[in-house]
């Protein structure tokens, strides 16, 4: 069933192993907590930590730690949006983007290893059909932060 299977591919990709995997690939040390972050800062530009706990599914609290080691290692800065001074947004460097694009550039050997034994088209079809379930489940998601709380027990008695 395709919960299963997304169950399965999730917690590979989520794996301490999978990390090594990759790291060693790149040929890049960076500890495995921190370039999944670095990764997203990549991708979404300036990013407050907030928001960048929220798109990780982490604790603002370890992430604001894990966002000062990327800072410390010269792979991050951290700048005041014009728009709000109490906001500090991390932001990529250039060796961070040349660190995150070693890294990006590996996972895609690593994928197209892994389905090199693919056709052409299956490959076309499965990039087609996750990128239409990442936008159905991101709709998903969006939808539910506009809906009213979900009452629980007695409350739904009414």
């Amino acid at each position: 069933m395709l919960p299963r299977a997304l169950m399965t591919i999730v917690g590979m990709l989520n794996s301490p192993r999978y990390d090594d995997i990759l790291l060693r690939e790149a040929g890049v040390s960076l500890d495995r907590a921190l370039f999944p972050l670095l990764a997203r800062i990549d991708a979404l530009g300036p990013v407050s930590v907030a928001d960048l706990a929220d798109q990780a599914g982490r604790d603002h609290s370890t992430v604001s730690r894990q966002v000062a080691k990327l800072q410390a290692l010269g792979l991050v800065a951290r700048q005041t949006p014009a728009g709000d001074q109490r906001v500090r947004a991390a932001c990529i460097t250039p060796r961070g983007r040349e660190v995150a694009r070693t890294l990006a550039a590996a996972r895609e050997r690593l994928f197209r290893r892994l389905l090199r034994d693919w056709t052409e088209a299956d490959r076309r079809a499965l990039t087609r059909l996750a990128d239409r379930l990442a936008e159905d489940m991101a709709r998903l998601g969006a939808e539910a932060l506009n809906a009213p709380p979900v009452r629980h027990g007695a409350d739904n008695a009414g």
